[in-house]
């Protein structure tokens, strides 16, 4: 792997025509210039996670610049990411830490490090087929969904948490509408970012937000490092595990798709790289669960503020992550994020929690799901109401339950569903497939 770049023309300008590739950059001025626009998109939603959950927002930012670099490493400079946040752990995280110890969660999110890194290893052996075979899109896209709509109670809590809480939300969530249909480009893009600030503004006039936590804060300090709880401590926490397993299915998605679009915009065959981005996120993921930041993901917000300026220089994301690892440093920005209020979280999550569910019915129509077709049907009605539902299954002794609740259901019905019937319908005879899959 090459850390040195090309100087891309003039190393001041993108013609009107041309793209930065990976391997190149601009001036080192307008390298720093775009990593600060690369940390400006990624934040709105990585310091999301933490005030959701309740992750040291420090420790987040650390690992997600530590994750990035991390990323940057393994696929050779060849693939530009930013692992931020993800939010398919939200609601395994909230579930884990329903008690009150993130240290749970943090076990759960370092066990799905682990499988995405053997994920990643297996896809760098072996391609991606089989990944295709187990989940097809309607599988895939049913995952996805039930996940984000399994958080609408979240809202709804968060929404009526105080006497003003409901009216900040509904200007936090006003805000960001007319933000995002009133401007292009960036500050479109950052339409959720600045709908929060919107949204604690008026939190502040409203006296909702307390700046004691603030004013005490250091400036600069240590992240804010914890360990995961130990399993052969406290065998119970095995039983988390079925909670955070989906997660995997939503990472090699969103892994495979950056790799993909990315390829896409550089007109380059990236696929080879699949195996070795897998993997690196899953070794980001299992350091965040480590140190008590949250799991990663490769970042849209990035790959639309690349698509934006058509700048694809690694160079840039290198100043990102060292950017993003310099805010973890700093305890006062922590204590900023976790002034945000209930309100402005319930007028944000109103609309993201959706978002996320609705990634899973853009996979459907990406892929031209058919839903005429039963088995299409079925997989996918049976998974969402599981889901939505978030109907529990608790089994093992009571000092080690193995507890399932609607989002691992959700999962086990829409691939057991969707297997199950595609089995028996080919037991039956090739005029029987037919009329289950295209009817």
């Amino acid at each position: 792997m090459s850390m040195s770049w090309k100087q891309h023309g003039n190393g001041k300008t993108v013609e009107a025509d041309a793209i930065v590739l990976p391997e190149e950059r601009l001036s080192w001025p307008k390298t720093i210039g775009f990593g600060a626009q690369h940390v400006v998109a990624m934040f709105g939603a990585t310091f999301l996670v933490p005030l959701i959950t309740g992750f040291p927002p420090t420790a987040t930012l650390f690992f997600s610049g530590v994750g990035t670099l991390l990323f940057l490493l393994l696929t050779g400079n060849r693939l530009p990411s930013y692992l931020g946040s993800s939010f398919a752990f939200i609601a395994p995280i909230l579930a884990a830490t329903a008690g009150g110890d993130i240290a749970r969660a943090s076990f759960g999110i370092l066990a799905i490090g682990v499988l995405m890194a053997i994920v990643g290893l297996i896809v760098q052996k072996f391609g991606t087929g089989w990944i295709n075979a187990l989940m097809p899109p309607v599988v895939m896209g049913a995952i996805v969904a039930l996940i984000g709509f399994n958080l609408a109670p979240v809202v709804k809590d968060n929404w009526n948490a105080t006497e003003n809480s409901g009216w900040v939300a509904l200007i936090t969530i006003v805000a960001v509408l007319l933000i995002t249909v009133a401007f292009r480009g960036l500050i479109g893009r950052l339409s959720i970012v600045l709908g929060m600030v919107v949204g604690y503004i008026a939190a502040i006039l409203m006296g909702e937000i307390d700046f004691s936590g603030v004013a005490e804060a250091a400036w600069i300090g240590l992240p804010d490092f914890h360990l995961p709880a130990n399993p052969f401590a406290d065998p119970s926490l095995w039983g988390l595990l079925p909670m955070f397993l989906p997660v995997v299915l939503v990472l090699v998605a969103e892994n495979v798709g950056h790799v993909k679009s990315v390829g896409l915009m550089i007109n380059r065959d990236l696929d080879p790289l699949t195996g070795r981005a897998l993997l690196a996120d899953g070794l980001s993921t299992m350091l965040a669960g480590f140190g008590g930041g949250s799991g990663t993901t490769t970042y849209g917000e990035n790959i639309g503020v690349m698509a934006a300026t058509r700048v694809y220089s690694t160079a840039a994301y290198w100043v990102a992550g060292i950017i993003a690892i310099l805010l973890g440093f700093s305890p006062k920005v922590g204590a900023v994020i976790f002034s945000v209020p209930s309100g402005v979280l319930a007028g944000v999550t109103v609309a993201l929690y959706g978002l996320i569910g609705l990634i899973g019915v853009k996979i459907w129509i990406d892929h031209k799901v058919d839903f005429t077709k039963p088995i299409n049907q079925f997989t996918a009605a049976i998974a969402l109401v599981v889901g939505i539902a978030d109907f529990g299954l608790i089994i093992g002794t009571e000092s080690n339950p193995i507890v399932f609740n609607g989002i691992a259901l959700g999962t086990l019905a829409a691939i057991l569903v969707y297997h199950l019937m595609a089995w028996i319908s080919k037991l039956r005879g090739p005029s029987n497939t037919a009329t289950l899959l295209s009817e």
